[in-house]
């Protein structure tokens, strides 16, 4: 079945329930049209794009689709749990889940320079997910979360986003329902769905995951810091009312540490690096200007909760010239 590149001129841009719900329902109806009654395969990362493939293709063809969740170690605090409870516990999904974490970490470890980094976790991730594919029985589709920026984006900057590379003998037909939407539409999709708001939302998160904000080679104990780093810069940004404000907020952890003190005595810490920045098309970006009152806040809860973290400091760098990442 051949899919359009192409955006209609004259397609409704999605913003209402109401034509959400349209779409869904032609999306549906098209699916079961090219599915009929094989199986169809779904790497399930749980971001915006393939967790509303995964919804919309449970309503159009429930236990023929089969999703497989990877959690290659690297996941934010608390999303591959939210995965498995969305998908397999509320929506009684056909999810397989595989914890690779030791696997990703052992082939990671003394690996600083972040382009090998990426490619490893990237070819592994394929590795895993072949591995699995090959167990299931009677697979004819591969379902995937590409959206229409991805198409326009032909220079392959975001080819991490997808499934590509699965062997030659492993090529399935693609069922791509959102590939003519925009991101904000996929959300409005996501939402209609029924989707918890905070997958729905969930803000930019690069293919690699925190292995490319746990800066230089990935040591557990650090990488463990920075998740929990992490989730309290999203913890606090929730209640002061700015998540929905800033467009991407997250801590990096270099491999380096300074001295500090604690209960009287050197310490010894890395630093945490917090940013925020907001952004239209990710090509340019501003520094967003968070209050003092909140930055003390987030301040104090990392250098007192989190083992192993003495400092927290603040990047001020707008695109250009900083990237968003660090690596």
């Amino acid at each position: 079945m051949d899919l359009p590149n192409k955006r209609p001129d004259d397609m409704t841009r999605i913003t209402t329930v109401e034509l959400a719900n349209k779409f869904i329902e032609e999306q549906v109806a098209i699916v079961r049209e090219q599915v009929k009654d094989k199986k169809v395969l779904l790497a399930l990362s749980g971001g915006v794009d393939s967790s509303v493939v995964a919804a919309l293709l449970i309503k159009a063809i429930g236990k023929q689709l089969v999703c497989v969740h990877v959690n290659h170690g690297l996941m934010r605090k608390g999303e591959s749990e939210q995965v498995v409870e969305v998908f397999k516990n509320q929506l009684d999904a056909n999810l397989v889940y595989i914890d690779a974490t030791d696997r990703f970490l052992d082939l990671l470890k003394d690996v600083a320079e972040p382009e090998k980094k990426r490619k490893i976790i990237g070819g592994e991730f394929i590795k895993v997910f072949d591995e699995e594919a090959r167990k299931l029985e009677g697979i004819s589709f591969l379902a995937q979360g590409t959206i229409y920026p991805d198409i326009i984006e032909s220079d392959g900057v975001k080819a991490h986003h997808n499934v590509g590379g699965l062997p030659e003998d492993m090529q399935f037909e693609l069922v791509e329902p959102v590939r003519l939407l925009y991101k904000d539409e996929v959300r409005v999709v996501g939402d209609a769905l029924g989707l918890p708001k905070e997958m729905v939302y969930r803000q930019p998160f690069p293919g690699p995951g925190l292995g490319v904000r746990c800066l230089g080679a990935i040591t557990r104990d650090r990488l463990h810091a920075l998740r929990e780093a992490d989730a309290i810069l999203r913890e606090e940004f929730d209640k002061a009312g700015l998540a929905g404000k800033v467009w991407q907020y997250f801590i990096s952890v270099p491999d380096f540490k300074s001295v500090g003190v604690r209960d009287g005595k050197r310490y010894e810490g890395w630093p945490a690096i917090m940013r925020a920045v907001n952004t239209t098309d990710a090509m340019t970006a501003t520094i967003e200007e968070i209050p003092y009152s909140v930055l003390h806040k987030i301040t104090a809860r990392i250098i007192t909760e989190v083992e192993g973290i003495n400092r927290v400091v603040y990047d001020l760098t707008p695109k250009p010239i900083g990237t968003i990442e660090w690596e």
